[in-house]
């Protein structure tokens, strides 16, 4: 579970006001970023851009961990130091990696000037809203320490694989 956020979403000792509306992203509350995050696990999966017109595709080989059934990271705290390549989400960054984010994410829907999403968590008040709206990869990925390495390789390249979930469109 993330610092300071509840099953629910709601960030400790706040109530589920509109903030994200009124405080730019960059004076945020530790407590606030991370409230942001819907848990939908879309950002733990493997991702390949298709040459030559930069479309993103989505594979359902998710980082080993994502638990693919909470959409929550198996050890949040320090999955930088254990996946070298995970991609921290901070205030600082996101002008540089939106744009390697699902169009669905929040940090990247307000960086782009959206609002969240129905399904969010901080709109609908529940944290199954995410899942039930079928934005989450819940029962849709499953984790790189299923999948052999080489397999992986091959399996990314094929572009009529099964492993391809969906294409990153603009909701």
């Amino acid at each position: 579970m993330k610092p300071g956020v509840s099953s629910e979403g709601v960030v400790a000792g706040e109530t589920l006001g509109s903030f994200w509306e009124t405080i730019p992203l960059e004076q945020m509350t530790p407590d606030q970023w991370e409230s942001l995050c819907d848990r939908c696990g879309r950002c733990c999966l493997y991702k390949v851009e298709k040459a030559g017109d930069g479309r993103v595709f989505y594979t359902a080989v998710a980082c080993r961990l994502l638990d693919c059934e909470s959409c929550l990271c198996k050890d949040y705290e320090v999955r930088k130091n254990v996946i070298h390549r995970c991609l921290l989400i901070t205030p600082s960054n996101l002008e540089t990696i939106h744009g390697l984010l699902p169009a669905t994410c929040a940090y990247r829907r307000i960086f782009e000037g959206k609002n969240l999403a129905c399904w969010h968590p901080l709109i609908s008040g529940s944290p199954d809203t995410v899942h039930e709206a079928g934005i989450s990869v819940r029962s849709m990925a499953v984790s790189e320490a299923l999948v052999h390495p080489d397999d992986l390789e091959y399996l990314l390249k094929e572009e009529g694989s099964s492993l391809f979930l969906f294409e990153d469109k603009h909701y």
